[in-house]
């Protein structure tokens, strides 16, 4: 029963999901603390040199404390991670990742016709990468496929904004120059944010983009790839 109920609700991510924000902090109030609100995307070549590691931070500032009922991923919100492979700003891949209740689901790396570039996207559900148990303020939970590693759930905020030396400086207050950075106060210290974080191989990425090719035809560039993050609601 369980793998036919399984079967069931990875058939139903499929459909038809249409752009519903972008990456930045403080989005306007359609999305404003929802898990569609994307805090902070971070790409970087992993602790192995031949991963690449995704991590989005979503709906800033949470409590941590609590986590409350407001404060879980929508399963009607997709987050999508954007994959650019030959520099022309467009996606070529796309990694995919929706919740059904208590799991995340993730799908790809997988391709992007070029009349679907742009603001919507389908799902291939015959492109499921994995899934991982979405952790809690309690317990964390980590799947380990082979060499992919997935996580989804709540963590500590790790975006550092000094909120009220940049309020001076609006202000007229304070002046930008001569501050000592050692003085700064972290207003998101004290807050979580929902995070999905992919660890992969980086030829899952596709080819590599020609100039990132040293003329030895050796990859050269930690950051060839062009990548961004966005969530979109199903339509």
């Amino acid at each position: 029963m369980s793998k036919i109920y399984t079967l069931i609700s990875i058939l139903s991510l499929g459909g038809l999901w249409v752009l519903f924000s972008s990456s930045e902090q403080g989005d306007g109030p359609g999305v404003a603390y929802t898990s569609a609100d994307i805090a902070d995307f971070y790409a970087f070549r992993g602790a192995q040199s031949d991963k690449t590691v995704f991590v989005v931070t979503l709906q800033s500032p949470l409590s941590i404390g609590t986590v409350s009922q407001e404060a879980r991923f929508d399963p009607e919100v997709m987050i999508e991670f954007n994959i650019d492979n030959d520099g022309d700003f467009k996606e070529d891949l796309v990694i995919q990742a929706i919740p059904r209740d208590s799991i995340m689901y993730f799908f790809g790396p997988s391709p992007v016709a070029e009349q679907q570039q742009g603001a919507s996207s389908e799902i291939d559900v015959s492109d499921l990468m994995g899934s991982v148990q979405i952790s809690d303020l309690e317990q964390t939970y980590v799947t380990q496929l082979d060499s992919i590693s997935l996580f989804a759930g709540p963590r500590r905020d790790p975006f550092f904004f000094d909120q009220e030396r940049f309020a001076q400086i609006q202000n007229g207050s304070a002046a930008p120059e001569g501050f000592n950075t050692a003085e700064a106060v972290d207003a998101y210290l004290q807050t979580n944010v929902l995070a999905v974080a992919i660890s992969l191989p980086t030829e899952l990425l596709g080819p590599v983009p020609a100039h990132a090719l040293n003329e030895y035809g050796d990859f050269n560039l930690p950051d060839a790839y062009n990548v961004w993050v966005s969530t979109k609601r199903k339509y």
